[in-house]
């Protein structure tokens, strides 16, 4: 298997290394419950999907 030549510089690496950031996941407000979800998916509190029910949540 191939081996560098030489050392990268640790402004190469750096650079390179910019965009492995983590970033926080996009919340959206679910317009039954208000509660924070992710966008496009059912909202884990009330179990509603684009103004329907789609997951059976028992009240609690």
């Amino acid at each position: 298997m191939p081996l560098p030549k030489r050392r990268h510089s640790n402004t190469r690496t750096r650079t390179r290394r910019s965009h492995d950031a983590l970033t926080a996941p996009n919340l959206v407000e679910c317009p039954n419950c208000h509660e924070r979800k992710l966008p496009h998916r059912a909202c884990p509190a009330c179990g509603h999907y684009r103004g329907r029910e789609v997951v059976k949540r028992e009240e609690v």
